[in-house]
Parts: C-alpha cells; sequence; structure tokens
C-alpha cells in the first residue's frame, strides 16, 4: 500500500513541476475511427466553408487595410514566418469544430508534397491552469539533385492548437522558411494561403 501511495505523491509532484518543455503528459496524435468520420462530415458540411469564407476575406483585408481585421485574427509577416493565429476563446466556435480544421489545414499541407515531421500532444500544469498544446509540424518532401539547390517550397509549417482547461483558446500557423544557399527561394506565402482556403 506504501508503494501505491508514493507512485501517487509522485505524479502529482510531476504535474506540479511540469511545463512545455517537460510536460506531464506526451503522447502522438492518434484519432479514433469515430473521429476520422466525423471529420468527414465536418469537412462537407457548412461550419467549414464559413470558417474558409471568413479567414479568407480577413486575409484580402490584411493584404491592403491591415488594421482593419478581425479582433480575433492576427497575422504573422515577418520575412522568415508568415501565417496567422486565430483567437477562437472569443468566438463561438466548439472544441470539436477547431480540432477538425486543425486536421482539415494538416490535410491540405500535406496535398503540397509535404511530410509530417511529427503530430503530438503536450499537457503540463500551469499556476491557474492546465494546458495541453496539439501540433502538426510538417516538412517539404526532400529533392536531392546533383548541382541543384533543394526546394524548400513554403518552407516548414508548424499548426499548434493551444487548449486551456479543456477549452480551446487559440490556433496559430505558422510556415517559416529557410535562409541558406542550399535551398531555392521559397514559393509565395499567399499560394499557400490560396491552397489553404479553397
Amino acid at each position: 500500500m506504501a508503494n501505491l501511495w508514493d507512485y501517487i505523491k509522485q505524479l502529482f509532484q510531476e504535474a506540479e513541476q511540469s511545463s512545455a518543455s517537460q510536460p506531464v503528459v506526451h503522447e502522438l496524435i492518434q484519432r479514433s475511427p469515430a473521429e476520422k468520420e466525423d471529420y468527414l462530415q465536418w469537412r462537407e458540411g457548412l461550419v467549414r466553408r464559413r470558417l474558409i469564407d471568413w479567414l479568407r476575406d480577413q486575409y484580402a483585408i490584411f493584404q491592403v487595410l491591415p488594421n482593419d481585421i478581425d479582433e480575433t485574427l492576427d497575422f504573422l509577416n515577418t520575412p522568415s514566418s508568415k501565417g496567422f493565429a486565430i483567437h477562437f476563446y472569443k468566438t463561438n466556435y466548439s472544441r470539436r469544430e477547431v480540432i477538425h480544421f486543425f486536421d482539415y489545414l494538416k490535410e491540405q499541407v500535406l496535398a503540397l508534397n509535404y511530410r509530417t515531421q511529427i503530430s503530438d500532444s503536450r499537457t503540463y500544469n500551469k499556476p491557474n491552469w492546465v494546458e495541453t498544446t496539439e501540433r502538426h509540424y510538417l516538412k517539404p518532401r526532400p529533392s536531392f539533385e546533383a548541382g541543384k539547390k533543394s526546394r524548400q517550397a513554403f518552407g516548414n509549417v508548424m499548426i499548434e492548437v493551444e487548449i486551456r482547461n479543456e477549452k480551446v483558446r487559440n490556433l496559430r500557423f505558422r510556415a517559416t522558411i529557410y535562409k541558406d544557399h542550399q535551398f531555392e527561394e521559397a514559393e509565395d506565402f499567399k499560394d499557400l494561403m490560396q491552397v489553404l482556403l479553397h
């Protein structure tokens, strides 16, 4: 019985000392058959279409009047990284809908000759909440030809969903390009957005 109590105390200590780099729970993302079926139905539905149309409209506004975009959204635009963050805690979208959108973005990037480097979930304690971060990290498939630079496509893509106490907080999508003489110039982020918002 003492061993069981020691084990329980150790679990609580680990949870208290957890962080993003030392999560209490770290596992690969694996969707169940029921989740996959639900995703397929969502993908064909009105909620996905509405979310895509809204993001497309906001990106078009950002191109000409960056200060006039919706307050639930931010765009990242630096020389090496481009992307967006949707603050879902300010919206009425459910966790289910956001997770499906997260997986949809991954599916769209994979269609561009990318591969999954990792899809994982990390859970750890913060002072006032339990935080889970799900992420898909995608890289372009390598192309090696003697004497030629490697194709980097849109660079590495990171898609993350931040969940606090089981409620979705933010979704972040970021494409980071290589600044390296071994790689061709990256493709335009606008072209990536066009594929994502199709």
